[in-house]
Order: structure tokens, then sequence, then C-alpha cells
């Protein structure tokens, strides 16, 4: 992969010498493998939800249920968070709702309150940029991938290192994503040197190593229960493995074969969204590995970006929204209604310059770009309808005027997802 490409995908560079290198992520020119293992020892379908009766009038006669608007989000700008000195590459939430944790190329991971905006730690250990941070169930550690091929871990409390300061060692080149398995007991890792490592984490030990993919290792997440992960790679394929065993179950590759930067599975573990460098969100069934839905209205054809599933509940009605929040590359956050695939709200201007992440916790949304900023959004939705009051925010820039105090710590529950929602092939 040349050095010199134009066509960088990585979300920062640290500065060092290697950094260059490790931010472009253009496609191998080796011949990249179309058909991987399709033989999936699962075949679960899916079940449909049964239709339900028409309404009837006081005749008796047939006549259209009253319309009612969906509930939706609408998140609102509520402050800025500043300090690093590069391009943030992420930004997460932690499971408890509590704690914002952001990585970037200066080399460093600052942790951030989420409800005050104060900046509570600096994590210094990495000697390059650091392009992934991840967060176990627990909110209590830290796990971030850096450009000098190590993976450290972090006490959140302390705000030292983990295992006596001693880092996770064995990938041959850049450390691009992580997740903690559901249990916290294993860490995924996916790495330039086109494998993905499953760590355990009490033990400090590489337990499996997976010769996953034919480019970089651009994305990983774990399903609900912690017995599958999915992988993707700029060669265009998404992978399904088993964790106990290491064995492949699906591959799910687009006609087009677009270079697919970042996954995660659909909160009820049935499907995995995949980003794709062809501006295009795609929602995969990996039992019949066919797309059930495609996402447009965003741009992403140049860089690595990464975005999450969220949902929004109506306490009045107790509709539910299931929905997608992703970053785009001129500068915007996007979020889409799962069910409809109709964008219901685009956030313009939310970074200068490319956004490469966004998260989702409860009513709080973050964005991180190459601004070198952070941003925090609340759900405005939400307050209108229960007629919370606005306040003001110490201690950190506001965005606008209806910046309010406080950020729900949602327990880490599982966002609703129907498969009514997803039902309708493209």
């Amino acid at each position: 992969m040349s050095p010199s490409s134009s066509r960088s995908r990585l979300r920062s560079s640290s500065g060092s010498q290697s950094s260059s290198r490790s931010r472009s992520r253009t496609r191998s020119p080796r011949s990249r493998s179309r058909s991987g293992s399709r033989s999936g020892s699962d075949s679960r379908s899916l079940s449909r939800s049964p239709l339900r009766d028409s309404a009837l009038d006081a005749h008796g006669s047939s006549t259209p249920p009253p319309t009612r608007q969906p509930a939706r989000p609408h998140y609102v700008p509520r402050m800025v968070l500043s300090g690093h000195a590069k391009a943030v590459s992420q930004a997460r939430i932690s499971p408890d709702g509590r704690w914002i944790a952001s990585s970037s190329a200066d080399a460093t991971v600052r942790i951030w309150d989420a409800a005050t905006g104060q900046h509570t730690e600096t994590l210094v250990g990495h000697m390059a940029g650091v392009s992934a941070v991840a967060w176990s169930p627990d909110s209590k550690t830290l796990a971030t991938g850096s450009d000098d091929k190590a993976i450290r871990l972090w006490d959140r409390v302390t705000g030292r290192p983990a295992r006596a300061g001693k880092p996770l060692l064995g990938h041959h080149s850049y450390v691009y994503c992580l997740a903690f398995s559901p249990k916290g007991n294993i860490l995924a890792s996916g790495s330039y040197d086109e494998a993905v490592f499953l760590w355990d984490v009490r033990a400090g030990r590489l337990m499996r190593s997976l010769p996953a993919h034919s480019d970089p290792v651009s994305g990983i997440d774990f399903c609900r229960d912690g017995t599958l992960v999915v992988s993707c790679s700029t060669d265009g394929l998404t992978r399904i493995w088993d964790t106990s065993t290491g064995q492949c179950l699906r591959t799910l590759v687009h006609e087009d074969n677009p270079p697919v930067t970042s996954v995660c599975f659909a909160p009820n573990g049935r499907y995995v969204l995949a980003f794709s460098m062809d501006s295009c969100l795609r929602l995969w069934d990996y039992v019949s590995g066919t797309v059930k839905k495609t996402y447009q209205g965003h741009q992403n054809s140049g860089f690595s970006i990464g975005g999450c599933f969220g949902s929004f509940t109506d306490e009045a009605n107790g509709d539910t929204t299931a929905f997608i929040a992703a970053p785009s590359e001129d500068g915007d956050v996007v979020l889409w209604d799962v069910k409809t695939k109709e964008i219901i709200q685009r956030i313009e201007g939310a970074h200068d310059g490319v956004c490469f992440w966004v998260d989702v916790h409860g009513d709080t949304m973050v964005s991180a770009g190459k601004d070198g900023k952070i941003k925090v959004y609340r759900n405005r939705r939400r307050e209108l309808v229960n007629g919370d009051a606005a306040a003001k925010i110490n201690g950190v820039t506001p965005e606008t005027k209806d910046a309010v105090d406080g950020v729900d710590g949602v327990s880490g529950s599982v966002t609703p997802l129907k498969d009514e929602d997803v039902k309708m092939e493209d």
C-alpha cells in the first residue's frame, strides 16, 4: 500500500514519521477476494410481526387509522470540548453515560465529564497518534489503540495505566479499532496488519489471532451476547466470526465491493450496519447474507468514519423510533429513521472539515472531527415533550442558548429495534 496515496482513509495523523503511512487507507493493489466463507452455520430465520387489523368506525366499515406523527429526536448543540492539539479520531460515551473519552492524533486520550464538560484526565503513554478508544461495560476501564502498534488499558478512576502499565503487544502495524465483549473479559482489536486479535483482558494475553482480511481491518464489534464478532476492512469484506472457535461463519460483500470503514451490530443482534466509502450505509441480514436497507445522504469517499444506532421514545404515547447517527466528510452529522430510511435530522457544519465519529447514549450525542473538537448535543425533543427548563452551563463553551444542565445517566440497555423496522428489502 503506497504511502503517497492521495486517498487518505484514516481518521487522524499523529505527526510522527510513521503517521503519514498509518493514516492512508488506500486499496491494496492485490486482488480482493469476493468469495470468503459464505456457508454460515447459523440458519435462523427472521420472524415477521403479524399485520394489525384495520380500525372500524361506528358503522362497522373499515376506516384508515388516525395518523400520528412518529416520535423523533431533535439534537441541539450543547457544548464544545476543546483541548486536543490535533484531529480527534473518536469520541465515545461510557456505558453508564457519565463520561466521554476522546482519542486524538496528538497521541493522547482525554476523559471528560459528560454532564459538565469538565476535562478530568489526560491519558499519556502512546508514542504516536491514537486511532481507537473503547469503554469496558462497567465504565471503569478504557482501551486505546495507537499507531505505535500498542494497545493500552487504563483505569478510569485513577487515570493511570492498568496492568502495571504493560501494553498489549502483538500487532505488527497500526491499531485501528477496538471493542470490548459484553462481559468485558475479551477485547477485540483490528490492525493495519490485516489481522483481528482477541485478548484475555484479565490475563493480558493473546487468546486468538484471526487472519481476517487482505487489507487493513477498519472496524470491529461484538454482538450483544458476545458469541459473535464482526470485522470489516478496506478490502470491501465484512465478516462474522465465532468468538469461541475463531471460525468465519459468513462473509458479506456488496457487488460493487466498496471499502468498508466501520461496522456495528444492531442492538437486537440480527443485523450489522456497514459504513462504506461509496457514501452508503448498508444494513445486512448476516444470516441470509442480504442487504436489507441502504441509507444515503452523507458524504464518505476518502476517510474512515463511524457511527451507531440510537432510539427515542415518546413518553406521552410510548412510540419508539430507532435511528442511525453517522458523521459526514462535509462536517455534518446525519440521522436516519431505520424503518423509512428518511433523514430525520441533519446538523449542518457540526465540524470545520471532516466529521469522523458520532456516538449516542440516551439523550446525549457526541461527535469528533478533524478540527480537533468534540461536540456534545442534547435531545431537545425530550425537553419539549417533558417541559424541562433550559439552564446555563458553567466551565464549558455552550453552543446555543438552549444549553441545558445535566445529562441523563441512562444505564446500558438494549436499544429497541424491531423486525418490522427492517422487514422490507431494498
